[in-house]
């Protein structure tokens, strides 16, 4: 099940979980806040690096995950929305395949700090 954060915060930062919590190639998701101050998120790991996005996807506004925490395609190399089938860069959030061809994923910063993963405070228009 998604991780619901609790507080780890310290000076605007929220640590996520270790690195190695999740898979690589793989994604990991997080949910911050409820109702209508609710902001699901996840995080894609290809070897150490990372990248961060909303989870919601540029078409439908629906999550991307099909069960939680699975993000990709079965290559493993792309990021698949469970709904449509569109496709995504795990590097850039791009939509390389689907009905939102050339659209992009929200991303976020995320970095990894001793084998750790942080990210800023989580907010985006949700409008669009």
């Amino acid at each position: 099940m998604e991780d619901r954060l609790q507080a780890d915060r310290r000076e605007g930062v929220t640590v996520l979980c270790r690195l190695d919590e999740i898979s690589d190639p793989g994604g990991k998701g997080f949910v911050f806040g409820e109702g209508k101050a609710r902001r699901e998120i996840f995080v894609m790991r290809k070897g150490g690096q990372v990248w961060g996005y909303a989870n919601r996807c540029p078409h439908a506004g629906i999550p991307l995950d099909w069960q939680p925490d699975q993000f990709l395609d079965p290559s493993k190399t792309l990021i698949q929305c469970a709904t449509h089938g569109a496709l995504f860069g795990i590097e850039d959030g791009l939509c390389v395949a689907g009905p939102c061809k050339g659209k992009s994923l929200t991303p976020l910063s995320v970095r990894v700090v001793e084998s750790t993963l942080e990210c800023p405070a989580v907010v985006w228009d949700t409008d669009g």
